[in-house]
C-alpha cells in the first residue's frame, strides 16, 4: 500500500460520561454497536483494521467489495462494521462472523452480510487529515462519500444537543449503543480517549449460580448470573466481574458456604461441557461451560453454587436474552427471593426503524 496513513493504526477512543455534554461547537453522532474498523484502501488493495490492530479483512469479504464500490480509490476511513437484521443491529450475528474456516466465512457473508458505517476520514489521496480539525474531517467525509450506498453508510451527525439526547433515547431500539460527542477542533489521536461516549446504564437483581476462578490464582474471577424465564427455568444471562483483587479474595469466603452440594439439582448441572445451543425462541444461548469463540484455549470451567444468593448489578443493555457486556457488581440483596429475579424487571427499549438511523 502507498497511503499517507498506513496500517496498523489504533482507533481514537472515548471516555465515558453520564450525560450528553453541551459545550459550544460540539458534534454528536450515534454510537454504533459493532466492530470498530479502520478501512485502508489503495486501489484494489483493501485492509480492514481492528481495534486490536489485527486485520478483519478475511472475515468480511462482502465489506471489502462494498468499500471498493463506495470509497475513493485511495483513502483511510474510520468507522464500524455492523450486521443489520430487520429493523435493528444484531451483535450476536456479528460475533459469529469471526470463524477460522474459510468455507464458513463465505457462507456467513451470504447469510448475514455486514455493512460499514463511516464516521471519520483520516486520509484522502496523498493527504493525511490526522491533524485536521474534526469539523473539517467530517465535512470532507460527506463530500467524498455523499449519501453512501446500501452497504456503506455515513453516520448521522448533529450539533444540536437536544437532537443528540433524542437519539440517545430513541436509537437504542434499533440496536445502537448511545451517543458520541466530539469537539469541532479535535485532531485524530490514535489510542487516545479524546471523544466522549454516553451509554445506557441500568440495574437488575440476578441470581448468582456459580463463579469462575481468576486467571491469577485461587480468587474469584467472575460471578455467573441467572434470571428465571416464564417457564421457571434459570437462564444464564452473563457475568459480573471487574473486582479489585482484595475483593476477589473476600468473595471466595463469602461464596464458600454455597458450594456445598451445589451440583445436586442445580439448574445448570448438565452445562459443564455444553456448547452453544439455539433455544425455542431462535436466539443463541451461551452456556457457562461453552467454548469461547474469541479464544479457544481460554478456561471457561465454572464452580457451581446453590442458587440462593441475589446480587444487584449495573449493566448497559441486552443482546437477545443476555447481557451485552460484563455486568458490574453493586451489592448483595439478601432481601430478595431468588425466584423473584425474572426477565420482567428488565427495561426493553422501544423499537426503532434502523433504516431511519442509516438515513440520518
Amino acid at each position: 500500500m502507498d497511503l499517507p496513513v498506513l496500517p496498523p493504526v489504533k482507533p481514537m477512543l472515548a471516555k465515558a460520561a453520564t450525560k450528553v455534554p453541551t459545550a459550544d461547537g460540539m458534534y454528536y453522532e450515534p454510537k454504533w454497536d459493532g466492530f470498530r474498523c479502520i478501512v485502508f484502501r489503495d486501489g484494489d488493495e483493501v485492509e480492514l483494521g481492528s481495534r486490536n490492530e489485527r486485520p478483519l479483512t478475511r472475515y468480511f469479504p462482502e465489506v471489502v467489495e462494498a468499500v471498493k464500490a463506495a470509497l475513493p480509490g485511495r483513502c483511510v476511513v474510520d468507522g464500524e462494521i455492523v450486521v443489520p437484521r430487520g429493523d435493528r443491529l444484531h451483535f450476536e450475528a456479528l460475533l459469529q462472523r469471526i470463524h477460522p474456516a474459510q468455507s464458513r466465512v463465505t457462507l456467513l457473508a451470504e447469510q448475514t452480510p455486514a455493512s460499514f458505517v463511516a464516521f471519520d476520514l483520516l486520509a484522502i489521496g496523498d493527504e493525511s487529515l490526522m491533524e485536521t480539525p474534526f469539523a473539517q474531517r467530517q465535512a470532507r467525509l460527506r463530500e467524498v462519500l455523499g449519501g453512501g450506498t446500501e452497504s456503506v453508510h455515513v453516520t448521522a451527525i448533529t450539533q444540536d444537543a437536544g437532537t443528540a439526547q433524542r437519539w440517545f433515547q430513541e436509537f437504542e431500539g434499533a440496536g445502537l449503543d448511545g451517543v458520541v460527542a466530539k469537539a469541532a477542533d479535535l485532531p485524530y489521536g490514535p489510542d487516545q480517549r479524546l471523544m466522549t461516549k454516553v451509554k445506557h446504564v441500568r440495574t437488575a437483581d440476578c441470581v448468582v449460580a456459580g463463579f469462575r476462578w481468576h486467571k491469577s490464582g485461587p480468587v474469584v474471577g467472575s460471578l455467573l448470573l441467572g434470571l428465571y424465564d416464564d417457564a421457571g427455568d434459570l437462564q444464564h444471562i452473563g457475568v459480573a466481574a471487574s473486582f479489585p483483587m482484595s475483593r476477589r479474595a473476600e468473595l471466595v469466603e463469602e461464596l464458600d458456604p454455597y458450594r456445598a452440594e451445589a451440583l445436586d439439582g442445580h439448574p445448570w448441572q448438565d452445562w459443564a461441557n455444553a456448547q452453544t445451543t439455539n433455544g425455542a425462541d431462535g436466539e443463541e444461548h451461551r452456556m457457562p461451560g461453552a467454548q469461547s469463540r474469541w479464544n479457544a484455549g481460554k478456561d471457561l470451567s465454572w464452580v457451581p453454587l446453590r442458587p440462593e444468593l441475589v446480587v444487584e448489578i449495573k449493566y448497559d443493555q441486552l443482546e437477545g436474552r443476555r447481557l451485552r457486556h460484563t455486568g458490574h457488581f453493586l451489592n448483595w440483596r439478601p432481601d430478595r427471593d431468588p425466584r423473584s429475579c425474572t426477565y420482567d424487571q428488565l427495561e426493553v427499549p422501544v423499537r426503532y426503524d434502523l433504516a431511519e438511523v442509516f438515513a440520518g
